[in-house]
């Protein structure tokens, strides 16, 4: 079996430790981009009568002149999240199989949600600005516990769905969007349905998990935002263009929302004149509720584990099939 790193050579060493390397040399001939491009021809002697593919970010698309190269592929593992920018029908039509590396990305997002969902539900951002400015908070109404309040999630998506599972530590009522789950798919998984206009105007808290589609392009906008309640706390650890950033920075103007708490912005780099930054309120971080630093080490264990799995006959954990695409960011 011959396994191809299509990877640049420093993004190699990000993504893939030398102890996943010794392993994926362990199951066949490895062959290594050892240049710092992936353009198709570079990258066509790297895929050249490889039987696995690894991917990541900058690979090319795999058409039919990439995909001629290597007749014999079946499996890409991509060592990222979308697929969206290597995929092809040609691909598809192979009958090649393409496993993702989301699940890894976006347990770090809900992770990062879930922590973003208690710090401002228990107000820390407002009482550690008091407290570095010499007094001491005693009034502690602004305060909420993960206890009978209402949670909204747009989206059930990789990240969304394992929101919905760390929310099962906390007596709360989760209401979950997501026009392509079923009220008992999304129930299965400790929600309830709701349209969005539920969502908006019940949750207290709403993160947002939905991926970047035209359908939803600011689906976080002013009359959205008119809906929701005065103390309520905004989430994105999505996409940025989810949330039309100067409705928000009206509305937050205005009082309303107890806190947004944003990891993505659009376009980024956040705009330096962005009304959002000076809100303080509105708690900005710079796209890391992903994996960050070592945390990315973990993308290409998985990417190898998907390949022994695929080696030993087993079920892909993240399969992306075709039908799929339009449905994950």
């Amino acid at each position: 079996m011959k396994i191809a790193i299509l990877l640049e050579a420093p993004l190699q060493k990000v993504l893939i430790s030398d102890k996943t390397m010794e392993k994926l040399k362990a199951l066949g001939e490895v062959s290594l981009n050892e240049t710092d491009q992936t353009d198709k021809e570079t990258l066509k002697s790297v895929l050249k009568d490889a039987d696995i593919a690894v991917s990541s970010w900058g690979t090319p698309v795999f058409d039919k002149e990439f995909l001629d190269c290597a007749p014999s592929l079946k499996m890409i593992a991509h060592a990222a999240g979308s697929v969206k920018s290597i995929v092809s029908d040609e691909l598809y039509n192979r009958g090649i199989k393409v496993s993702s590396c989301a699940s890894v990305l976006s347990r770090g997002v809900s992770e990062t949600a879930i922590g973003l969902t208690i710090a401002a539900s228990k107000d820390f951002f407002h009482v550690n600005a008091i407290i570095h400015q010499g007094g001491w908070e005693t009034d502690l109404s602004r305060i909420k516990e993960m206890c009978d309040i209402t949670i909204g999630v747009v989206g059930c998506g990789f990240s969304g769905a394992h929101y919905i599972e760390l929310l099962q530590n906390y007596d709360v009522d989760i209401l979950v969007y997501d026009p392509y789950l079923t009220a008992e798919q999304i129930a299965e998984i400790g929600g309830r349905k709701a349209d969005l206009d539920m969502l908006f105007r019940e949750s207290d808290i709403l993160s947002l998990h939905a991926p970047m589609l035209e359908s939803t392009k600011h689906i976080v906008n002013a009359d959205t935002l008119k809906m929701m309640k005065d103390d309520a706390i905004l989430i994105n650890t999505a996409r940025g263009s989810l949330v039309d950033e100067e409705a928000l920075a009206a509305c937050m103007r205005a009082g309303k929302l107890k806190y947004a708490c944003l990891d993505v912005a659009d376009p980024e780099p956040m705009k330096k004149d962005s009304p959002l930054r000076s809100i303080h309120n509105c708690i900005l971080t710079p796209h890391i509720a992903g994996c960050v630093n070592n945390g990315k080490l973990k993308i290409g264990k998985y990417a190898y584990e998907e390949i022994l799995r695929y080696k030993n006959g087993e079920p892909l954990q993240t399969e992306i099939k075709q039908e799929m695409l339009y449905t994950i960011a």
